[in-house]
């Protein structure tokens, strides 16, 4: 047979099931739309970060740093600026915002910004034109939710520190912020010709300084800023400069800090002197006591420095570009999963419709045609049918990218502007007829074993069709769809590691799905007893007989309510974490950036309204200067010794006391010893160390034990120290928790500010209390941990509506493959009808026995899916967020009760015609 005539008889014999084979492959289409949809809008976004990335950076090129500018950076761009660079500064700071005459107060991000900035882009505003005065005017310019939350209008009175002004219009569209940065805290935007006035940046005061370059047009381009930025770190600190080189040639990637106290950049990290360094502080002065100095000495060690990065457009395109794949990569999951589950749609419906054609079949064999011929003539029906299933999906897909904007443009800090990625939409139909195929191909192998003789002798029992299991054919195609599994899987998640956990979970679930399915159709074998009602023995008993599709619905509805369980026990945990959190602080006002001057008067205020004060927590900032003898410098240039690069850069702010708190667990060591024990100790040995504790984690990225000793540069003292214990820290209770603590005489005279919390009632009192401390003290800012638990409830929502929009997909793609099950034994379904209608069995009979059935089916995918979730759920929440978990059982049910009853409602639609119809007409059914 030609390959011309093979196909025209595809075609012709295809009349009769066109409609059933379009169903069977519906189920491919919603998991080809959810890969096409979330790769296009990937490649969306992917594109508008590459056209707006200097949009994204404001310049060519940026340098940052987490203190003030030093001299040497200064005159470096002083003299970029004689040769036509232009520079523009960004500061960027917390402060509380007082709004007159209403009084309100919220802690906002302050952006200070000079003239020219930014250099690509605009900043949006309304009025349209008000941006034009903002170096000009004493005016801000803030976010649309900060005038709600003060109960303000454009053209009042804002007061910023010591300093106040006008609103003058709301904040649009800024280049490179993201909508959700102002859940977190709302903008306001001014001149930095204002910031000497406000008085808020004094000591220990936390701000982030941006200074962004534009360069030249013959060095705008990534090879031109790329050695430009490489001449800028040469000349601001030469040895890190070679150091960074030699890591970027050797392609060693350093591992990231924790969270937490603000982790510091690991890529294109340059360390300078400060500006002017004085030694006015003598090392008594800083730590209460003459500090031991057995590895580097008083006159030897360097002031803190302050860290300078170094970034061009093609770093900042690359760091949102990976991001973006990263979430791509995990939304893409629940299409991968979709479009497997489609195709356990596709074999079960394709099962059914090879027993329906085993007389065909025999028909064509005995008209000459070979078992291969055969083969192929179904093989390309299916290909066909998975086409058109895939193209819908495609074109589902396509549709479903330009809603995506919509629930996560918040998320994103560039405008996407939606068009056709023709590589997704290839790459998916790709996939979906491929899965078709694959997944059709098992049960179709079936047809080669259909003789002549059965025309005329035809086995009753399609399940009794010879199936040997050592057939090389079947082991081919089974290897074959392993094979696309683990590939498809691979193709999605670069990691091999999680790749190949993907594809362990995914076979793990389908399998305890399985043998679910299984055990079902046992017991129901076993367990039927005469002596129950007609409907149920009858519905209980199709469960076990021929032509049963128990295991596919236990299959689509199972994973249907795994995923959607799921997605919502984690989301319950991240919530149910934050509220038990906020609930264990010990009160609900911090006052932070407290200057040591400050600290009394501020106790006499809260304790005169009686608000009790239950923490006052010392800050002094540091860094390390040697370990075990060896100086940082040493340290960070030997790569024999593996440590966490992050730990030697950072800057740390730490604290003394004498207790640990309850937001802390002691792992190593004994905590430190009363206090005049260690006075006799330090009398009796001046030069002894002092005694610290760290974070078990810190302690490890450090690569120290218990008896180490540790250097640190405290404002350019050194302060001798040996670790004494380790920590568990709870970093999620809404306290001041520290990676270092130091026993109290090291650090009590060193130069500190402080974080406060109080206790203060909720309402009026707390809303008074913040705006008499910010009108008093307007360096101080305060916090309402009420609103923080909210302002992360809000963040944990908006991307949970993200996740649920995509999450609709796993009940979704459950509804074809359900329909797909159950229309796939329509056949048998509607003479085992006309037999029940035949000996007497009522309409209302019928529907019940299938009633029975589907609330069994139901009943079983419900549950065993819901098992499931909280092991994923468990898995989930312990391993990528690192909390315990608690599940939501009641909730949890309901999802199954809501599963069951869908599963129980696509059954008697789609079995109707088995209940309604007369049995003549049943009889006549074409099938």
């Amino acid at each position: 047979m030609t390959t011309q005539a093979l196909l025209r008889l595809a075609w012709r014999e295809s009349r009769t099931a066109r409609r059933r084979l379009a169903l069977y492959m519906s189920s491919i289409a919603f998991g080809v739309a959810a890969l096409v949809a979330i790769d296009s809008f990937a490649g969306n976004v992917t594109r508008s970060i590459r056209e707006q990335s200097r949009t994204l950076l404001g310049g060519d090129m940026a340098l940052t740093a987490r203190a003030t500018f030093p001299a040497v950076v200064d005159t470096l761009v002083d003299s970029l600026r004689a040769q036509q660079i232009p520079a523009a500064r960004v500061t960027t700071f917390a402060s509380m915002a007082l709004a007159e005459p209403s009084g309100g107060t919220r802690l906002v991000q302050v952006r200070a910004v000079s003239p020219g900035y930014p250099f690509y882009g605009a900043i949006e505003t309304e009025p349209a034109n008000g941006w034009s005065r903002v170096h000009d005017d004493s005016v801000v310019f803030v976010d649309p939710s900060l005038l709600i939350a003060l109960e303000a209008n454009v053209g009042d009175v804002l007061k910023l520190g010591q300093q106040t002004f006008r609103i003058g219009g709301t904040l649009g569209n800024v280049p490179g912020d993201a909508g959700i940065t102002s859940v977190i805290g709302p903008r306001v935007y001014v001149s930095d010709r204002w910031l000497e006035k406000m008085g808020l940046l004094k000591f220990g005061s936390r701000a982030e300084y941006e200074m962004v370059l534009r360069l030249p047009p013959n060095q705008a381009t990534p090879q031109g800023a790329a050695q430009v930025a490489k001449a800028l770190r040469r000349r601001i600190d030469p040895v890190e400069a070679a150091r960074l080189e030699a890591q970027e040639a050797s392609g060693e990637a350093e591992r990231s800090g924790p969270g937490g106290e603000g982790d510091d950049p690991e890529r294109d990290t340059v360390r300078v002197l400060p500006a002017a360094t004085t030694d006015s502080t003598s090392p008594d002065s800083a730590s209460g006591a003459k500090a031991a100095t057995t590895a580097v000495a008083p006159q030897s060690i360097a002031p803190p420095r302050t860290r300078v990065r170094v970034r061009t457009v093609a770093d900042t395109e690359r760091d949102f570009t990976e991001a973006v794949a990263r979430l791509a990569d995990f939304l893409s999951i629940i299409g991968l999963i979709a479009l497997l589950l489609g195709g356990i749609g596709v074999a079960s419906g394709v099962n059914a419709f090879v027993s329906a054609k085993i007389d065909t079949v025999a028909v064509l064999r005995c008209l000459g045609a070979t078992s291969r011929q055969v083969l192929a003539l179904y093989v390309v029906q299916a290909g066909a049918m998975g086409l058109v299933g895939a193209t819908a999906g495609a074109a589902l897909g396509v549709a479903i990218q330009f809603l995506l904007p919509q629930v996560m443009g918040e998320f994103l800090p560039v405008d996407v502007a939606i068009m056709l990625e023709p590589r997704p939409l290839l790459l998916g139909l790709a996939t979906g007829v491929w899965v078709s195929l694959v997944f059709a191909l098992r049960p179709l192998l079936a047809l080669r074993r259909v003789s002549p003789l059965q025309a005329i002798r035809r086995n009753a029992d399609p399940a009794a069709l010879p199936s040997e299991w050592k057939d090389p054919a079947r082991l081919v195609v089974d290897a074959l769809l392993i094979g696309s599994i683990v590939a498809i899987v691979m193709s999605r998640i670069e990691s091999v590691r999680d790749g190949l956990a993907m594809t362990g979970g995914i076979v793990g679930v389908v399998a305890i799905l399985w043998l679910a399915a299984t055990a079902l159709i046992a017991v129901a074998r076993r367990t039927t007893r005469p002596s129950w009602p007609f409907p149920l023995r009858q519905g209980i008993s199709n469960l076990h007989r021929p032509a049963n599709q128990t295991r596919a619905v236990t299959l689509a509805l199972g994973f249907g309510a795994f995923l959607l369980s799921t997605v919502y026990l984690v989301q319950a945990n991240l919530l149910g974490r934050v509220q038990t959190t906020a609930d264990a602080a010990a009160g609900n006002l911090l006052l932070f950036d407290v200057q040591d001057d400050q600290a009394a008067p501020l106790d006499s205020m809260l304790r005169v309204r009686q608000h009790p004060i239950v923490q006052q927590t010392p800050i002094v900032t540091m860094r390390i200067e040697a370990i075990n003898g060896v100086s940082v410098t040493k340290m960070q240039a030997d790569t024999s010794v593996r440590r966490a690069g992050w730990v030697l850069r950072r800057e740390y702010r730490s604290t003394y006391r004498q207790e640990m708190q309850a937001s802390e667990k002691l792992i190593t060591g004994s905590w430190f010893p009363d206090s005049s024990q260690r006075r006799e100790a330090r009398a009796a040995n001046p030069d002894l160390p002092y005694l610290l504790s760290l974070e078990t984690g810190l302690a490890g990225d450090m690569g120290v034990t218990i008896g180490d000793t540790i250097v640190w540069n405290v404002q350019g003292v050194p302060v001798t120290t040996v670790l004494a214990n380790t920590r568990e820290v709870n970093w999620g209770r809404f306290e001041a928790n520290f990676f270092a603590v130091f026993e109290p005489a090291a650090l009590r005279r060193a130069p500190q500010q402080y974080v406060i919390v109080a206790n203060v009632p909720a309402g009026q009192p707390l809303a008074a209390m913040q705006r008499d401390v910010v009108r008093r003290y307007p360096n101080v800012s305060s916090l309402d941990l009420t609103l923080v638990k909210q302002t992360i409830g809000a963040i944990i929502d908006r991307v949970t509506l993200a996740i649920r929009f995509l999450g609709l997909f796993s009940l979704a793609m459950g509804v074809p493959v359900l329909f797909s099950a159950v229309a796939a034994t329509r056949r048998a379904r509607l003479r085992e009808g006309v037999l029940l209608r035949t000996l007497g069995a009522s309409r209302a009979q019928v529907a019940r026995v299938l009633l029975a059935e589907y609330g069994a089916l139901g009943a079983l995918g419900a549950l065993t899916g819901m098992v499931l979730s909280f092991g994923g759920a468990w898995a989930i929440t312990r391993f990528v967020f690192d909390d315990p978990f608690d599940p939501a059982v009641g909730p949890t049910l309901l999802i199954a009760a809501g599963m069951l009853l869908l599963t129980m409602t696509i059954g008697l639609l789609t079995s109707r015609d088995v209940y309604r119809e007369t049995p003549m007409m049943a009889i006549r059914e074409p099938g």
